[in-house]
C-alpha cells in the first residue's frame, strides 16, 4: 500500500502538470482572441510553474530514508553561555519550522546550559518526508553577533552542531543484539515538574558491537528523558538506537559513493554549511551560496529557500531511478 501510494503521488503530480501546461497552451490563444486578459496568463503561468517547482523538488527525495522522520540533535559548541544561546536559538528555529509545516516533534532530551540556552537537545520529527528535507540542517552552524552576555559589547563567534539521522520506522528492519546493551538510570533534568528530579527515570543506553568492514568494537550511547517511566525512555531509546544504526549503515553506502564524486561538492569555511551574521543581515549557506537579509525571519523557522536551494543541488546526487 505505501508503494501504490507513492506512485499513485507521481502520477497525480504528472497529471496535474500536464493539465496546467495544456491550459497555459490555450491561454496564448484565448489572449490573441481577446477571451482573457494577459493578466490572467500571467497567473495561470505562476502557478504551473510552481507546480513544476515542487515536482522537481520531490524529484530530489527519491532515497529510501528521505521518507521517513528524522532525529534531530542540536549541541552547543566551544564558547560557554554564548555558544549554548545560539544552540537554543537554532532548537527554536526547527520547532517553528516544524510548526509551519505540520511536523509532530517531540522532545527526547534536553540539557539546560549553565547559565543560559542549552548544552544539547534531541527531538523526533514525525511525518512524511521530515528527513529528506532536514538533511540538508546537518553540519556546524556559525553566528557571528554582538553578545548580550559581553560586557565590552565586542562582536563575536558562536559554533553550534546539527546532527540528523532517519527515524526508523516499523518498514525499516534493524537487527539489535540485546546482549549488547547495557542501561544506566539517572534523575532528568530540565522541564517537566517536581517528578523529574525526584525520580531516575532517565535512562542512558550502551551499545557495542564490532565494524563489519573494519572490524573494531564501536560504542553507541543514547540518551532519553522523554517520559514519565524508565520503561517507556528504555522502549524509545533502543528506537533511536535504530535510528543511529541506520544511519552509519547509510554512511557506509555514502562514503563508497564519495569516493567516486569527490570534488562534486565545494568546501567552505571548513565544516561550516551556514553563516548567520546578525549585524550585517545576512544569513548565507556556503554550500550553494543561497543567501538571504531577512535574518529574523530565517530565525523563526523560515528555512525553506535554503532547504530547497540543497536538495536541488545536491539530492539528486545517488538517487534511485525513477
Amino acid at each position: 500500500m505505501r508503494v501504490i501510494k507513492s506512485l499513485k503521488s507521481w502520477i497525480n503530480g504528472y497529471d496535474e502538470v500536464k493539465n496546467l501546461s495544456d491550459e497555459l497552451e490555450l491561454a496564448f490563444e484565448f489572449v490573441k482572441d481577446e477571451i482573457i486578459t494577459e493578466e490572467e496568463v500571467d497567473k495561470l503561468y505562476a502557478r504551473a510553474i510552481r507546480k513544476i517547482d515542487d515536482l522537481e523538488l520531490k524529484n530530489m527525495l527519491r532515497q529510501e530514508e528521505d521518507q521517513l522522520g528524522a532525529v534531530l540533535k542540536v549541541n552547543a559548541g566551544a564558547g560557554g553561555t554564548e555558544s549554548q544561546d545560539w544552540a537554543s536559538m537554532l532548537v527554536r528555529m526547527y520547532q517553528r519550522w516544524c510548526e509551519d509545516h505540520n511536523y509532530k516533534v517531540t522532545v527526547t532530551n534536553w540539557q539546560d546550559g549553565d547559565d543560559a540556552g542549552i548544552k544539547t537537545v534531541t527531538m523526533q520529527v514525525e511525518g512524511d518526508l521530515a528527513y529528506g528535507f532536514l538533511k540538508s540542517e546537518n553540519g556546524v552552524h556559525r553566528l557571528v553577533r554582538v553578545s548580550p552576555f559581553n560586557a565590552q559589547g565586542k562582536r563575536m563567534t558562536s559554533f553550534a552542531s546539527v546532527f540528523v539521522v532517519p527515524l526508523v520506522d516499523d518498514s525499516i528492519e534493524i537487527n539489535v543484539d540485546l546482549g549488547s546493551i547495557t542501561w544506566d538510570t539517572f534523575r532528568s533534568s530540565g522541564a517537566g515538574g517536581q517528578h523529574v528530579n525526584k525520580v531516575e527515570s532517565g535512562v542512558r543506553l550502551h551499545y557495542t558491537h564490532v565494524d563489519e568492514d573494519t572490524g573494531e568494537e564501536q560504542e553507541v550511547v543514547i540518551e532519553n528523558t522523554e517520559g514519565r517511566s524508565q520503561m517507556i525512555n528504555r522502549e524509545n531509546a533502543i528506537r533511536l538506537l535504530k535510528s543511529q544504526l541506520y544511519e552509519i549503515e547509510l554512511e557506509k553506502r555514502r562514503a563508497a559513493q564519495a569516493v567516486i564524486e569527490s570534488g562534486k561538492k565545494k568546501i567552505e569555511w571548513g565544516s561550516q554549511i551556514r553563516s548567520y551574521v546578525f549585524d550585517d543581515r545576512r544569513v548565507k549557506d556556503h554550500r550553494t551560496n543561497h543567501q538571504t537579509s531577512d535574518v529574523p525571519g530565517v530565525m523563526d523557522g523560515d528555512i525553506d529557500d535554503f532547504i530547497k536551494a540543497y536538495l536541488m543541488e545536491f539530492g539528486g546526487e545517488n538517487a534511485p531511478p525513477l
